[in-house]
């Protein structure tokens, strides 16, 4: 039976864990994260899951310190496995199990390498992403790969919709490729790394919407940074505003920036083309068209930074 020390938070913490557990891979230890109070939790419990399962559980704010190490190490784990988890593993940890450590990213590699991959899928457009096991090196998501899960992106999905796809290609990337990685004949293809590139972390300032930027644009990152995400902001006379959703009504027309309702329907004009607002905050609560007309009347009224 392979052994195994699985560093993982996160849904796809949790799905790619049960697939280890229903596979018969012996899990010696779990290395997640405590919940940050200052986060929304919206996501399922790693050690929840471990500990029903009696799979010992740490929580150090950094593996890579001496004595975790040598706690992994003293294991003798044939597989590490990172499954969403938050810190980079560094070459002492990486040098321990016999066969590999692996890591399961929220893209398709080489594209989109780095933090938060299904939000940059979004804000660029792209059509399809998915699922990618790795083996892990030192630089962050560039090893070869072991197996992939393609999922579509539809034009008005938002990070939330999407990341619940990629979950799910993450347990099927690693539900079809388990067997054979435990049995020594996975195969290994390296990366073009010139096929993709690396992005960032992404902050609750990256979400005000510039909106001299065309409609569809501003579409993807309303939908990017969408609840349970921080939201696209703005301000209007005078207040906060938050985009939640939106819907494009016209890609064409070129007009002054501002909000409406016209016919019980919210609507932001942008420089070029204009959404369909389906839901927004101003002032912090939510409301709806209707509740806005008769509040603020019907003109129109332009956004103000």
């Amino acid at each position: 039976m392979s052994r195994a020390v699985v560093f993982a938070y996160h849904n796809v913490g949790v799905r790619c864990l049960n697939v280890l557990l229903a596979q018969g891979v012996k899990v010696a230890l779990v290395v997640t994260h405590r919940d940050n109070p200052n986060e929304t939790i919206w996501f399922d419990s790693v050690q929840q899951l471990a500990e029903w399962h009696g799979v010992p559980v740490i929580t150090p704010e950094n593996p890579n310190v001496p004595e975790v190490v040598e706690q992994i190490r003293a294991l003798q784990p044939d597989f590490l496995f990172s499954f969403y988890y938050r810190e980079m593993l560094k070459a002492p940890l990486l040098a321990i199990p016999g066969r590999g450590a692996l890591n399961m990213h929220g893209s398709l590699l080489p594209k989109y390498r780095g933090r938060v991959p299904v939000n940059w899928a979004i804000i660029h457009g792209e059509t399809e992403t998915g699922a990618t096991l790795h083996y892990m090196t030192e630089k962050p998501d560039n090893g070869d790969i072991v197996a992939q899960q393609a999922v579509p992106i539809l034009p008005d999905d938002t990070a939330f919709a999407v990341f619940q796809k990629v979950t799910v290609a993450a347990e099927m990337a690693l539900h079809g490729a388990l067997p054979a990685l435990l049995a020594g004949t996975a195969p290994r293809t390296p990366q073009d790394l010139s096929q993709g590139g690396y992005f960032g972390g992404r902050h609750p300032q990256d979400g005000e919407i510039d909106w001299a930027q065309p409609a569809r644009r501003i579409h993807n990152l309303v939908r990017a940074v969408a609840p349970p995400y921080p939201g696209a902001t703005t301000r209007l006379m005078g207040r906060p505003m938050r985009i939640l959703q939106t819907l494009v009504d016209n890609e064409q027309e070129m007009t002054n920036p501002g909000f409406y309702v016209r016919n019980g329907k919210a609507y932001a004009s942008c420089r070029t083309g204009r959404l369909r607002v389906l839901r927004f905050e101003l002032d912090g609560s939510e409301m709806t068209a209707q509740d806005f007309a008769e509040r603020f009347g019907t003109e129109e009224f332009e956004f103000n930074r």
